[in-house]
């Protein structure tokens, strides 16, 4: 096992030393994984890849697909599927998902990934476009619940706005799988903020996953997270039940089927997280929940590290932490024997 964590002192939250040993009791519902389970095979019902074509772009050193697959429920995705031009030989891959509000948007605004040599799926929130990036997904369901994403049939787990996003971030990594030009054996899921509670919940939910990178994850340790900010997403939540006074019981019962802490729990892909300690959007202290849980059920624990940024906020570490990524994404998928370049 492997564990690195950087330095850092000043945090709106609690102090580093009680964050490096916070470990909250985060109650998983009894048929969490049962639920899942009937969620995800209901889904793998549908041949994941429902269309692939190429897409006309002005960049010349990358080629770009439009993909559609089978999320949940069968329901057509949209995602940007981007790899290095003229490189033939399968590549790993990052999955990506973007963050609270946004869309995959157009055709080479997120780069990083490509150009460092990997295929790259940029995966489209349903229901979330226009706030700040445009995308192709709707979410056609209706259900008692707040306007908002975070609030979205939010009475009940099955109606729940997240049930459908989770099944289509595992439906992502399966269709990656299967798209030309990647190595199966090497995918990466990857997120900022709702993005990375995305990624978290792929890794608990997929087997197999080559490794999490993960930065200033919503959707960890919900329970606290909605009772310390006011801040969008959580204080969305709030603010609904603000309203709905008596609709705390079944709303946390709701959020407990798709907190990151469970399903850190469960994953075993080498992981990489990144929190800055001002960050007022999704608090430190629900981050390293999932962090110091992390692998928790099972037998051996993966390579895990941690980097804190001390007067950054949900922006985070942002160059500076792609950098450290791009570095241990390189190290943990180089293939055996290769040297680095």
């Amino acid at each position: 096992m492997g564990i690195v964590i950087s330095v850092s002192r000043a945090s709106i939250d609690i102090s580093l030393d009680r964050l490096r040993r916070y470990v909250p009791a985060v109650v998983e519902p009894a048929d969490f994984d049962r639920f899942w389970r009937a969620t995800l095979t209901a889904a793998a019902a549908t041949p994941v890849l429902v269309d692939v074509r190429p897409e006309p772009t002005d960049l010349r050193l990358v080629d770009v697909w439009d993909v559609t697959f089978a999320g949940y429920a069968g329901e057509p995705v949209r995602a940007w599927y981007t790899r290095p031009a003229d490189v033939p030989a399968p590549l790993p891959a990052v999955v990506e998902y973007p963050g609270y509000g946004r869309g995959r948007g157009l055709p080479g605004e997120r780069l990083t990934w490509p150009v460092a040599g990997y295929a790259h799926l940029l995966v489209d929130n349903r229901g979330q476009a226009g706030l700040f990036s445009r995308g192709d997904t709707p979410d056609p369901h209706d259900a008692p619940g707040g306007p908002s994403p975070a609030t979205r049939g939010i009475l009940s787990p099955d109606d729940y706005h997240y049930r459908r996003l989770i099944t289509d971030a595992v439906r992502a990594i399966d269709a990656v799988r299967v798209l030309p030009g990647v190595d199966p054996a090497r995918v990466a899921a990857a997120g900022n903020s709702q993005g990375g509670g995305l990624a978290l919940a792929a890794a608990g939910l997929v087997d197999g996953l080559a490794a999490l990178l993960v930065t200033a994850p919503f959707l960890c340790d919900i329970q606290r997270a909605i009772e310390l900010t006011e801040a969008s997403p959580y204080g969305e939540i709030a603010r609904y039940l603000a309203v709905h006074r008596e609709a705390e019981e079944p709303v946390r019962r709701t959020l407990s089927y798709v907190d990151g802490v469970t399903f850190a729990r469960r994953a075993t892909a080498p992981a990489h997280f990144g929190i800055g300690l001002r960050d007022e959007v999704c608090p430190p202290s629900t981050g390293f929940a999932a962090y110091n849980q992390y692998a928790a059920g099972g037998s051996a624990a993966p390579l895990r590290e941690i980097h804190t940024y001390p007067f950054n906020g949900h922006e985070g570490g942002e160059a500076v932490h792609v950098r450290r990524q791009l570095r241990w994404l390189d190290a943990v998928l180089r293939p055996a024997g290769t040297a680095a370049g």
